[in-house]
């Protein structure tokens, strides 16, 4: 039997234990090593905003793992031996492998260091987000207002965490209080969709500023114009970068620290080295960070793994050209893109509840039931 090793239990690898039976069959044993919880990107903001519970958007790693018969190392990778083919975990054991697959997502960046400051919650992980929205409660709850909260970042998930912010506050009876601070102007969307998103967002009590955060003070951020705002939390959601595992392989990286693969999706110079999703990007094809991606490599990272053993030739991997993607706007409405068509309101966000809890629903062990709070 070849030896897989899948670290990360991202959209991919969620898929690859479903289907164990078939790298098994193949010749190829999996083992996963992943931490208990995996916490969907996709209902991340909807557990932010007070919409749902977060057992609703968590799934048991290690029931799943069981029930498909894959070892499971509840524990993370902390460094990847090339050379020895060895993967050291963060519970000090090591795992000799054929092949390693990464499925780790990524993190958020702070070049800035506004992260050491007091109440500082990056976007990622997303475990983060519970914490705050339980931070932001319990400051209602005290002292019957909503917290002063300002949100560094005017990509996508800066947009929507300021939404569900907004949302949670509005479901707690308090009034937003948020600055969404942009670095640059908006262009992730349309441009027609991000001023309609942008005057509703208003309408809401978000206050959209073109500066940048370069200072968390007490109670207060500092920005580059010198303005200083009042600011009890601080969420940073100024892009995504991978996780730092990838960066420490020695394996050529794209701009933004991705992992940089062929079409068969293995690193360009390291054939034993395969990853999808967030922290790895195809060569030739420049995408966002998006869990779709993920989800449509799953199946061409599954045979690819299972040739390995099996020795088939490897499939090629060509991310789609135009995606859907939906944001949730936490007041019962989302915004609905693919390519240059868009629409906004509450069949947006239906339609994004029954995609992503379609997705979290599939991927639990079949006696699976949502994870308490």
């Amino acid at each position: 039997m070849r030896r897989v090793v899948l670290v990360g239990a991202g959209h991919a690898h969620l898929h690859i234990v479903r289907h164990a039976a078939v790298l098994r069959a193949a010749g190829v044993d999996p083992i996963l090593v992943a931490p208990p919880l995996f916490h969907y990107s996709g209902l991340a903001t909807g557990v932010l905003s007070g919409a749902l519970s977060g057992g609703q958007a968590q799934i048991d790693i290690a029931a799943l793992a069981s029930h498909f018969g894959v070892q499971h190392f509840a524990a993370e990778a902390t460094a990847i031996d090339r050379p020895g083919r060895c993967l050291r975990l963060t519970d000090s054991q090591d795992l000799t492998f054929d092949a390693v697959s990464l499925n780790v997502g990524s993190v958020t960046p702070d070049p800035g260091g506004l992260g050491r400051g007091l109440d500082v919650w990056p976007t990622k992980p997303l475990t983060g987000l519970i914490d705050l929205r339980a931070r932001v409660e319990s400051h209602i709850r005290e002292r019957g207002a909503s917290p002063a909260i300002v949100v560094a970042g005017g990509g996508l998930s800066g947009f929507e965490i300021a939404a569900a912010l907004a949302g949670l506050a509005e479901r707690k009876g308090a009034y937003p209080r948020i600055h969404l601070v942009m670095k640059s102007p908006a262009t992730w969307a349309p441009r027609q969709a991000i001023t309609r998103l942008s005057a509703a967002l208003r309408r809401r009590g978000v206050v959209l500023l073109s500066d940048e955060v370069v200072e968390r003070g007490v109670a207060t951020c500092e920005l580059s114009g010198g303005r200083r705002l009042p600011c009890d939390m601080l969420v940073l959601a100024a892009g995504l970068s991978a996780a730092p595992i990838v960066a420490s392989l020695g394996l050529p990286l794209s701009g933004d620290g991705r992992l940089r693969l062929g079409p068969t999706l293995q690193s360009l110079s390291d054939p034993a080295i395969f990853a999808a999703g967030d922290c790895s990007a195809v060569e030739g094809f420049p995408r966002p960070a998006a869990g779709v991606f993920g989800v449509r490599a799953a199946p061409v990272l599954l045979h690819n793994l299972a040739a390995l053993g099996s020795g088939e030739p490897l499939r090629r991997y060509v991310p789609q050209r135009r995606w859907l993607s939906i944001m949730d706007l936490g007041d019962g409405t989302g915004l609905g893109m693919r390519g240059q068509l868009w629409w906004m309101g509450r069949s947006a966000l239906a339609l994004k509840r029954r995609i992503d809890l379609g997705f979290v629903g599939r991927m639990r062990a079949p006696s699976g039931e949502p994870l308490q709070d």
